[in-house]
């Protein structure tokens, strides 16, 4: 599911296809560079948070769906 938004679909009709390249190579770069000096424990812990994000906000979906299948079988 990815769907582009309204300022990427600018980006994309303003910019010339080689501008944006180089723009995701010095993306990965930037990736890469702070790998160098950041501790792995650094990048685990990211993703765990990230992980934990998740699935609170699945927590939190499931308690609207669960909301409104009650109201449903109320009606």
């Amino acid at each position: 599911m990815t769907e582009s938004r309204p300022h990427q679909d600018a980006f994309r009709a303003h910019v010339p296809d080689e501008v944006r390249q180089h723009v995701d190579a010095a993306r990965a770069e930037m990736r890469r560079g702070l790998e160098t000096f950041l501790p792995k424990e650094f990048f685990e812990h990211r993703d765990t948070a990230r992980r934990e994000m998740l699935l609170a906000w699945r927590g939190v979906l499931d308690a609207a769906i669960s909301r409104m299948d009650e109201k449903k079988s109320q009606a």
